[in-house]
């Protein structure tokens, strides 16, 4: 197995790492974004208000996109387990 052969598994691994964290994380972000304004706009610095709705935001990224997610990873799997003869020999 070359160098190159490792590298390129390690860059399509990441890939498919940051594309199943990306929903989850973006929805996070916006719904604090979304928060931390309103908390600006009437002073209410109350740190635990934003949990519930960053945990109801995120859950609701993962039933969303949950098929999809699963799809990428399984897809990446098999892709991976063909390609093992040609990494060996």
């Amino acid at each position: 197995m070359s160098p190159e052969m490792v590298i390129d598994v390690g860059r399509e691994a990441l890939t498919v790492i940051v594309l199943l964290c990306a929903p989850v994380l973006l929805t996070a972000l916006a719904i604090g974004v979304a928060v931390g304004m309103i908390q600006a706009a009437t002073s209410i610095q109350e740190m635990t208000l934003t949990f519930i709705p960053k945990l109801m935001g995120m859950f609701a990224a993962l039933l969303i996109t949950g098929q999809w997610m699963l799809g990428l990873v399984v897809d990446y799997t098999i892709r991976l387990y063909n390609s093992i003869p040609g990494m060996i020999g």
